[in-house]
Parts: C-alpha cells; sequence; structure tokens
C-alpha cells in the first residue's frame, strides 16, 4: 500500500467552514474535509504499523515466532487486493473499527514489553487483508487464527468455531472471486457466498458462518450502516467495564427487531431537528456498536436508562446502549456526532493549549474536567439543546412537545454554566476562540423561542443542585 499524502496544515480549515462547525453545523464541504482528514491519518496510522513491525530487534517478547512473517504476508495480499480494486481495499481499511485496533497494535509494537494481546492483534491483520481480497474479487488462499471461538471478518461476517479451545484455532480460507469456504481442522468445511447486491454481502446456509448485519443507508446514496456486534476491537480499550458496561454480545431476532424498529424512525426525526442533523448522520455515521444494557435497566434494555459513546480512533461509529424509542436514538446521533466532529476537527488544528488537569465542574457529570472535555460537553449539549427546541417547536402533541421543552431546558441550562469558561479561556487559539464565539451566538439564538416557564425554571435548579453536589463531593 503506497504511503498516504501529508496532514494538511493547521491554517487548511477555512473561517467559514470554522464558523459553520461552531454552530454544531457543518455542510458538506465541512464534513468532507473532516472525513478526508481522518482518513489520511488512518492510512499513516497503517504505514506506521508496519513500518514499527520492520524496525523492531526479533524479541519474542514483542513479536511471536513467525508474526512478523505472516504480518509480509498479508501485507502483500494486501497490496495485491489495492492493485485489483483499490476503492474496495480503502473501505476495508477505513472502517471506524480497523482504527482501534490499528492503534493499539501500533504501541503493542513500540512498547519495550508487548502485552499479551499483541499476537491476537496481528493475527487481526489477516482478516483485514482477507476481507480487502474478498472485496476486491481477488483470488486467494490463507491461513488465519480463530480466537475465542470466533474468527471475524470485520464488516463482512463471522465464523463460529469450536467455542471450547482457548488456543488460537487455526483457519483456512479460500476465495476463487465469488465463493469463499472456510475449513477448520476435521470439522465440515463451511461455504459463503459473497456478493455486494446480497442483503448483507454474505449468504451460507451453514449456521456457523453469521453475517454482518446492516441498517438501511440514511439518506439516498449513502452507504448502509453496520450494526456491529461481533468485531473484537470494538470496545477494547475503553474501560467500559469501569462504569459497568460492556459491548452487546450477538444480538438476538428480538433486540436486532428492536434496533430495526428505532433505526426506521430515525431519519424523520433528525429532520425536525434540522436537515443538516440528518446529512451530518449521513456522512459521518459508518457503523453502530450495541452495548449491554446500562445499570438500573432491565436485562431486555427496556426504560430509561441508557449510555453511549464514541472513540477518537474510530472515527465513524458510535457506540450505543439501545434507546428507548427512536427521538432518542436520533438526540443520541446527534449527540455523539459532535463529539466525532469536534475532535476531528482538533486534530486538524489546535483550539487550546490549555493542560489535561481535571478541575472544571460540567453539569453532565459527576467528576472534574479538564478543558478539552468540558468544550467537547458544551458543545455536544449545545446541539442537543437545539435539536431538542426544533423538535419542540415542530412537535404537534403535547406528550411529544413536553419531553422536548425539558429536554431542550436542561441542555442549554447545563451549556450556560460552562460557556463563561470555555469564554474566560485565555490558552484558547484563533481557531478555538472563533469557534467558542460561535457556540455564544447560537446559545443566545436559542433564547429567542423559550421553553415554558415551568421547564425553565426546573432546568435551572437542576443544574444549581448539580452544582452543590458537585462541590460538596469534589471539595470545591
Amino acid at each position: 500500500m503506497s504511503a498516504a499524502a501529508p496532514v494538511p496544515p493547521a491554517d487548511a480549515v477555512p473561517g467559514r467552514i470554522l464558523r459553520e462547525l461552531g454552530r454544531t453545523q457543518g455542510g458538506d464541504e465541512a464534513l468532507a474535509l473532516l472525513v478526508r482528514d481522518q482518513h489520511t491519518r488512518r492510512l499513516l496510522l497503517l504505514r506506521a504499523l508496519l513500518d514499527a513491525a520492520e524496525a523492531g530487534p526479533p524479541d519474542p517478547r514483542r513479536l511471536p515466532p513467525g508474526a512478523l512473517a505472516r504480518l509480509r504476508e498479508n501485507w502483500a495480499l494486501l497490496e495485491a487486493a489495492e492493485r485489483a480494486d483499490r476503492a474496495a481495499v480503502r473501505t476495508v481499511l477505513l472502517y471506524p473499527l480497523t482504527g482501534p485496533w490499528a492503534e493499539r497494535c501500533l504501541r503493542g509494537l513500540t512498547t519495550p514489553a508487548a502485552g499479551p494481546h499483541l499476537r491476537h492483534d496481528l493475527d487481526h491483520f489477516g482478516a483485514l487483508a482477507a476481507v480487502a481480497a474478498l472485496r476486491a474479487r481477488l483470488p486467494f488462499h490463507a491461513r488465519l487464527a480463530a480466537h475465542d471461538g470466533l474468527l471475524a471478518l470485520p464488516g463482512l461476517g463471522a465464523l463460529r468455531t469450536d467455542p471450547g479451545s482457548r488456543a488460537p484455532a487455526p483457519v483456512d480460507l479460500s476465495f476463487d472471486g465469488t465463493d469463499l469456504t472456510l475449513c477448520q481442522g476435521g470439522a465440515r468445511p463451511v461455504s459463503v457466498l459473497v456478493h455486494e447486491r446480497l442483503p448483507h454481502g454474505t449468504c451460507s446456509g451453514d449456521r456457523r458462518w453469521q453475517p454482518v448485519r446492516t441498517l438501511p443507508a440514511l439518506l439516498p446514496g449513502a452507504t448502509p450502516v453496520v450494526l456491529d456486534d461481533f468485531d473484537p476491537h470494538r470496545t477494547a480499550g475503553t474501560g467500559l467495564e469501569r462504569h459497568g458496561l460492556s459491548a452487546a454480545t450477538r444480538l438476538d431476532d428480538d433486540a436486532l427487531a428492536a434496533w430495526e424498529r428505532s433505526w426506521a424512525g430515525v431519519e424523520p426525526l433528525l429532520r425536525i431537528g434540522g436537515a443538516h442533523r440528518a446529512q451530518e448522520a449521513a456522512a459521518l455515521l459508518r457503523c453502530l456498536v450495541p452495548l449491554s444494557p446500562p445499570p438500573g435497566s432491565s436485562p431486555t434494555g427496556d426504560g430509561p436508562a441508557h449510555c453511549s459513546g464514541t472513540r477518537r480512533e474510530a472515527f465513524g461509529a458510535v457506540l450505543s446502549s439501545r434507546p428507548a424509542t427512536p427521538a432518542f436514538l436520533a438526540s443520541t446521533l446527534v449527540h455523539e456526532l459532535q463529539h466525532a466532529k469536534l475532535a476531528a476537527l482538533a486534530a486538524l488544528t489546535p483550539l487550546h493549549h490549555e493542560d489535561a488537569t481535571p478541575r472544571h465542574f460540567a453539569p453532565w457529570r459527576p467528576d472534574p474536567r479538564p478543558f478539552d472535555g468540558l468544550l467537547q460537553g458544551a458543545y455536544s449539549h449545545l446541539a442537543l439543546a437545539d435539536y431538542w427546541q426544533r423538535f419542540a417547536l415542530g412537535a404537534d402533541r403535547p406528550a411529544h412537545r413536553d419531553p422536548a421543552w425539558a429536554e431542550h431546558a436542561r441542555c442549554r441550562e447545563q451549556v450556560g454554566a460552562v460557556l463563561p469558561v470555555l469564554a474566560g479561556s485565555g490558552a484558547l487559539t484563533t481557531e478555538g476562540r472563533t469557534l467558542v464565539n460561535e457556540m455564544i451566538a447560537v446559545y443566545h439564538r436559542l433564547a429567542e423561542s423559550p421553553p415554558p416557564p415551568g421547564q425553565l425554571a426546573r432546568a435551572a435548579a437542576y443544574v444549581r443542585t448539580a452544582r452543590t453536589i458537585w462541590c460538596q463531593r469534589n471539595g470545591a
């Protein structure tokens, strides 16, 4: 694979785009700029991974025996696939969850004592190369390793192997341009038909093969969204377990149907919050990672408890437990995609020079936040305040309108509590100052259509109470 182009300089963000993003919006040009830069960084990361493997000494603590040779073989297959169909291969390499894997691999290769997961991570590169060849319709033979009873082929599907085996299980793959055959030991081979026109890209009569699930594209011409419940790196390194959270295992039929019902209602609800919200989601979102129900909810995920997040290294992915309603799935996308946008913008141009000390009050968190976390939270909550206000103004029924006003009032009050800290920082860059000034302008514009007085009073009381509890808990 050829080296990627250099990352654009900081002044590559035009002022009009910066102002658009500051309003938590962003047209086609702004979104394309963020996507292009993130894709460039991904390709550079993959090149750095190979360079790190080649440059390191043959230390078995860093590279298991034969791992470097396999890495070279996989890279050769990847390059052959790129020569056959460059666009198809880039789809694989730029899949959001390739990012966490690549960063973890690079850390494992460049730290003196690699963790026990390095071999597993390096094995995954073979799966990426195989999927790239499949997408490029390039015939090949390869031997991969299944871990913990699963061989995951990113964005395509997964083969269930012997779940009782703790050691990596070799699986032989053979692809003739249409049919994929997977053989594990003495087990009966699994035959999979691969074609982009199939509902999930693959088809097999063998239940050991589990195709990837996809949700329909939000807008005509957009890409379908993968509902990824098997990629081995989808939550690795996130620390979810510290909060009692985890990735969902393979979704059963009922859970899948619930996701599909919520998804079917998302696009019109996003449009209620502004046409730009649907365009934003269609341009940025590539996969949804289902999370298990958070503490406080029922085993099926019913009820108001909900959790969601994004990963800086997985641009284009949103992690979420199953929302209770399509409206809350839509608001989850609005919220989380703001984090993705702002992180991508900060990678393009520095927004501030504040340190990372957690010291600031944020009404949406019980713990002190660093300045960057405060900026991220204010930005996403400002977008939510705008979304719920538009929703409330467009709703015909009180049953929909009243909850929307409550969400709007709470989010706007939360943003108002932290904007003075952001605006008062002397460490904002010129670009950061432009961004924050636009955020302030949106905050004041939202006051032109205020919520009912009762909703406003309750939101103000909520933020005052949150501040009191925060001060008591944190001694400030």
